[in-house]
């Protein structure tokens, strides 16, 4: 049986130095693997590129192992990912298609062995089409990166953070409990995810109308409906800083990116009404807490004026009738890339 063959992708944005030791631990990690690792640069414009193009260079690593590519525009994470996806499908691995993509943070440093337990779960369970990482920080402190679906009322016991409304609607809690050992979910974080080839040439790449947020969890949905699961695979290990190229630890208001993205989401996948009804689901349960939090006399711990920028962004998008109802997947693309490949 031939080897299995990955494609890496690094998206990088205004991280340049981080991005490089991201890709040291990864090359360190796909030795002894079939593959390539593509570092994209979606349209940084602080030099990243010939800086990230220079240090592949400089450390002696071969252009049919590692390359770096320029977006040519931000388009946000979907967007980026999709064109070292597109571009890695067009030239190949010696001369074939990669059996796996590999989709890694810029901020994310795979342990020992970390890509390899991805591979090895993908290779022994074949209805599995998207296998993620356990993740934790540099502390050690775990990430939540397992999930269940959004839905109406995980909108509303998110928002709401209510002991007695926690427990009623618990299988709708949308971050599950860290999970101890391997198991299937319904999405998982897009850290550190590989992702069987077959999936993306049956459901298509990432949804380009997602700038940020919203589009792995859309990504592991479509994949749910043709048939493939998810998996959360506790023996690959990554290290992850988290928001750093976002910034969204240090939010000050919810940007505009983020209120898109969740809307388009509820959208597409479930139709304007439900999109609407989970967003006033969400306003409900955020009232609740906000409520709560002035009589205990402490923070929600959300953004500045979240609940009235959601309510505003809903009002404003609905009234206007631009929910997004179509898809920006970018398949048609890749579908001719895939043909000239094999």
């Amino acid at each position: 049986m031939p080897q299995k063959t990955v494609l890496a992708i690094i998206l990088n944005y205004r991280t340049a130095d981080m991005t490089l030791q991201a890709a040291v631990a990864t090359v360190a990690e796909m030795d002894g693997i079939a593959g390539k690792i593509l570092i994209v640069d979606n349209d940084s414009r602080d030099g990243s590129f010939e800086n990230l193009s220079a240090a592949v260079v400089a450390k002696g690593w071969a252009s049919d192992r590692v390359e770096v590519l320029q977006s040519g525009r931000n388009g946000g994470f979907g967007a980026g990912n999709n064109v070292g996806i597109t571009h890695g499908l067009a030239t190949g691995i010696d001369g074939h298609l990669p059996d796996y993509i590999y989709i890694q943070n810029s901020d994310a440093f795979p342990h020992d062995g970390a890509i390899q337990a991805l591979m090895h779960y993908l290779d022994h369970n074949s209805d599995v089409g998207l296998a993620g990482s356990y993740i934790h920080g540099p502390d050690g402190d775990p990430h939540l990166t397992a999930f269940r679906f959004p839905t109406m009322a995980g909108e509303f016991e998110g928002a709401a953070r209510l002991g007695p409304v926690s427990k009623l609607l618990k299988h709708a809690i949308v971050p599950m409990p860290i999970p101890e050992t391997t198991c299937t979910v319904d999405w998982c974080a897009g850290a550190s995810v590989l992702i069987r080839r077959e999936v993306l040439e049956q459901i298509g790449l990432f949804d380009e109308a997602f700038f940020l947020y919203f589009e792995e969890t859309d990504l592991c949905l479509r994949a749910a409906r043709a048939g493939w699961k998810t998996a959360y695979v506790r023996e690959s290990c990554v290290t992850h800083i988290g928001s750093v190229s976002t910034g969204m630890k240090t939010w000050d208001r919810i940007p505009g990116f983020w209120l898109e993205s969740r809307l388009h989401y509820f959208t597409v996948n479930h139709g304007r009404l439900y999109a609407l009804g989970a967003t006033l689901a969400h306003l409900t349960g955020g009232a609740i807490a906000s409520v709560r939090a002035k009589l205990r006399g402490k923070s929600t711990g959300q953004p500045k004026y979240f609940l009235i920028d959601m309510a505003k962004h809903a009002l404003k998008t609905g009234t206007r009738g631009q929910l997004r109802k179509s898809r920006k997947i970018a398949f048609p693309k890749a579908k001719k890339a895939l043909a000239g490949a094999e």
